[in-house]
């Protein structure tokens, strides 16, 4: 009676995995996906789990439904490419898109008429815009030491936006926001320009470009929190947003513990218009 359990512990993850991938169910979910594609993705699929003992510890189930994730994208999973990866965190695997993928994403959009990113060497930077914050980058490369990167896009409309961070901004938000940063398996370990790069191509998407529902889709679904619209969004907001306490009737700014305070606090909401 106990032969089936036994049978079952006794699959390597290789085999276990390919069990999974063989389901009728599966099979067909990557075909609605990829069409006559599907067969070289599933390979992938495989061959990037034998590929890595990390990934071997997660439920192989779970490793199907992330990589769903990126063949819903179009995104091919091989590591050398950059395009997503699966990155183990706590034995649960987790869907990032890699830099290749964002640009790829944007560019079938439409949105975009220029879209870069990459590294900033020492000497190349000459400054940044408070005002208007543009990025001169025209310096003259010094040496080959990174000392930042820059993302730049411009829409089909006109609309034209820099930023640069860095390298040592870069890696304080991946260390703060990103889940795997810190595993040895995270592509920040083996990846950092290209994780680096993607970050600052992320931030900039998120907070001026103009997002098609694809590309929406894929930042929700990455689990890189570093990057993440909503976590950077609810960060921006707790350290932010209600840092001044304004009386609207007189325009003075209260400080928190005035006496004022709970008068302004305990005015009835139904008198209020919305509520």
């Amino acid at each position: 009676m106990n032969a089936p359990a036994t049978t079952e512990r006794a699959l390597t993850p290789v085999d276990r995995l390919k069990s999974v991938m063989n389901a009728e169910s599966v099979q067909q979910q990557f075909k609605n996906c990829l069409a006559e594609n599907s067969s070289l993705f599933v390979a992938s699929i495989i061959d990037l789990f034998a590929s890595d003992t990390y990934l071997q510890k997660c439920d192989p189930k779970l490793v199907v439904m992330e990589c769903l994730k990126a063949a819903t994208l179009k995104l091919p999973i091989n590591k050398s490419l950059g395009f997503a990866y699966v990155v183990p965190y706590k034995d649960v695997p987790q869907f990032q898109i890699g830099y290749r993928g964002l640009i790829q994403l944007a560019m079938r959009s439409g949105i975009y008429r220029i879209i870069n990113a990459d590294v900033v060497l020492d000497g190349e930077l000459l400054g940044v815009s408070k005002l208007t914050g543009e990025v001169n980058l025209d310096g003259q490369a010094k040496s080959g030491e990174i000392i930042g990167y820059f993302a730049h896009i411009e829409t089909t409309n006109g609309f034209k936006k820099t930023m640069y961070m860095s390298k040592a901004d870069v890696a304080a938000h991946g260390a703060k926001y990103s889940k795997s940063y810190a595993k040895e398996s995270s592509p920040w370990k083996k990846n950092f320009d290209q994780m680096a790069t993607k970050t600052v191509l992320r931030l900039l998407l998120g907070k001026y470009g103009q997002l098609s529902v694809e590309m929406a889709t894929a930042m929700e679904s990455d689990d890189d929190q570093s990057l993440s619209p909503t976590a950077q969004l609810e960060a921006d907001t707790s350290a932010h947003a209600n840092q001044e306490i304004i009386d609207i009737e007189s325009g003075e700014i209260l400080p928190q513990d005035n006496p004022r305070m709970q008068d302004i606090l305990v005015v009835g909401a139904e008198d209020r218009p919305g509520f």
